[in-house]
C-alpha cells in the first residue's frame, strides 16, 4: 500500500519555473514506477513523466520534454517534478501515481493516486 500527497502548485506566469513534490508513505517506495499525470479542465488525464524504480530510467510527454525534469529521492520516499518554461497550456491539477511493474505511460496500470494540486500558468 502506498499513499501519495503531492504539494508546490501555484499561480505563476508564462515562462516560469515551479517544482512539485509528492510524498508517499510506505516501506517498499523504491519499488515502485512512479509517474506524474495531469488533468486540465474539459479533457482526459494525460502522461506526463515518469522514472523507474532505480532513477536511472526517466520518461516524458513529447509536450513537456526538454522543459519537466522528474526525480527521485528513494531515502527520503519523495518523486519532484520541476516544470520550467511553463506555458498556459500546462494549466492543470497534477498528479502524482505509482505502479509496481516497470515503465507505462498508460494511466489505468498506475495503482496509487495522490490528490492533486493544482497548477495555473497565466500568459
Amino acid at each position: 500500500q502506498v499513499q501519495l500527497v503531492e504539494s508546490g502548485g501555484g499561480l505563476v506566469q508564462a515562462g516560469g519555473s515551479l517544482r512539485l513534490s509528492c510524498a508517499a508513505s510506505g516501506r517498499t517506495f523504491s519499488m515502485y514506477t512512479l509517474g506524474w499525470f495531469r488533468q486540465a479542465p474539459g479533457k482526459e488525464r494525460e502522461f506526463v513523466a515518469a522514472i523507474g524504480r532505480s532513477s536511472g530510467n526517466t520518461y516524458y510527454a513529447d509536450s513537456v520534454k526538454g522543459r519537466f525534469g522528474i526525480s527521485r529521492d528513494n531515502a527520503k520516499n519523495m518523486v519532484a517534478l520541476q516544470m520550467n518554461s511553463l506555458k498556459p497550456e500546462d494549466t492543470a491539477v497534477y498528479y502524482c501515481a505509482a505502479r509496481s511493474g516497470t515503465y507505462s505511460n498508460y494511466i489505468r496500470s498506475y495503482d496509487y493516486w495522490g490528490q492533486g494540486t493544482q497548477v495555473t500558468v497565466s500568459s
